[in-house]
C-alpha cells in the first residue's frame, strides 16, 4: 500500500462523486470526508460509493470547537459532535479529527478545560460507537480563535486528563507542528502511549500570503516532511498519509493537474 490519502478539501471544487472517480486515478488509496461532502446526502450511499471506488475511509474532517462562553453554546458544540460521531459511524470512517476551537478574549486556559470536557462528554458515544477521536494541535497562529491546542504537548496533556482510553488521540499535521522544537520527543510519547491516530502532511511556504488558504504542494516549503515522516513511521505508525491543501492557488486550476502534481511529489518524497 502507497499509504497516499487525500482530503476532499484538498481539491475542493471537485464534488464527491468526482473525488471518488479521479483519486484513484492517481493512486490514491485513502480518502478522508470533510462534513460539507456529506451535507444532504444518504449516508448508507456514501459508504457503498466509497467502497466501491476501492479507497479506505480513513478518517472524517472535523468535530470539535468546544470552547464558548456560556453552557449553551458549549452544549450546542457537543451536539454536533455527536452527530459527526453518527456520521463517522454510518459511512465507515474510523476516525474524527478535532479541530479544537478558542474563543477570542477567553483565556486559554479556560479555553483548553473546556475542549477537555467536551471531549469528556462525547467519548462515551465514541467508543460506543467505535469511534476514534483526534486532537489535531493546530499552529500558534490560530490560538485566538481556532485552537487553544497549539502543541503535542498541550494534546497529550488534554490525553492524560482524559484517563487511558484508547479512544482518544492526536493527529499529527506537519503544517502545525513542524516548528516545535519537542516535535520528536512528543511524537515518540504518542507512539509509546497508542496515541498516535493520524498524520497530514502539506508544507509551508515563504512568503505565506494567507495564513489559512497558502498551504503548499509537498516540496514547495521548507517544511522537513520525510525526516518528521521517518519519525511517525519509527513509532509503528503505518496508516495513510493524508494530503490535506488548502489552496486558493492550487483551487482555482485543473484539478486533475493538481492531483498529478500531488502525486509526483509523494512519489519524491518517499521514493
Amino acid at each position: 500500500m502507497n499509504r497516499l490519502c487525500v482530503h476532499t478539501v484538498t481539491t475542493k471544487p471537485l464534488s464527491f462523486e468526482q473525488c471518488l472517480a479521479e483519486f484513484p486515478k492517481y493512486g490514491v488509496s485513502g480518502i478522508t470526508l470533510w462534513r460539507q461532502a456529506l451535507e444532504g446526502r444518504d449516508l448508507n450511499a456514501v459508504k457503498r460509493q466509497t467502497a466501491d471506488s476501492g479507497m479506505d475511509v480513513v478518517s472524517l474532517c472535523r468535530g470539535g470547537f468546544f470552547p464558548a462562553k456560556s453552557a449553551a453554546d458549549r452544549q450546542k458544540s457537543i451536539d454536533d459532535n455527536f452527530l459527526a460521531i453518527e456520521q463517522a459511524h454510518a459511512i465507515g470512517a474510523p476516525l474524527i479529527v478535532l479541530v479544537c476551537g478558542a474563543v477570542p478574549g477567553q483565556s486559554l486556559v479556560e479555553s483548553r478545560q473546556q475542549i477537555t470536557d467536551g471531549i469528556a462528554a462525547c467519548l462515551p458515544a465514541a467508543e460506543a460507537a467505535g469511534v476514534k477521536l483526534a486532537i489535531e494541535p493546530l499552529h500558534p497562529m490560530y490560538a485566538d480563535d481556532r485552537s487553544a491546542v497549539n502543541t503535542m504537548r498541550q494534546a497529550h496533556e488534554i490525553c492524560d486528563a482524559l484517563g487511558s482510553s484508547k479512544s482518544v488521540g492526536i493527529a499529527v499535521d506537519v503544517y502545525h507542528v513542524w516548528w516545535d522544537p519537542e516535535l520528536k520527543s512528543q511524537i515518540d510519547l504518542a507512539g509509546q502511549t497508542g496515541r498516535l491516530h493520524a498524520f497530514h502532511i502539506c508544507d509551508w511556504k515563504t512568503p505565506t500570503t494567507d495564513l489559512l488558504n497558502d498551504r503548499g504542494l509537498m516540496g514547495e516549503g521548507c517544511i522537513n516532511i520525510r525526516e518528521i515522516s521517518d519519525w511517525v513511521d519509527a513509532t509503528g505508525f503505518t496508516g495513510h498519509r493524508e494530503v490535506e491543501i488548502f489552496s486558493h492557488k492550487w483551487w482555482s486550476g485543473d484539478q486533475g493537474e493538481f492531483l498529478d502534481q500531488i502525486a509526483s511529489s509523494y512519489a519524491r518524497i518517499y521514493a
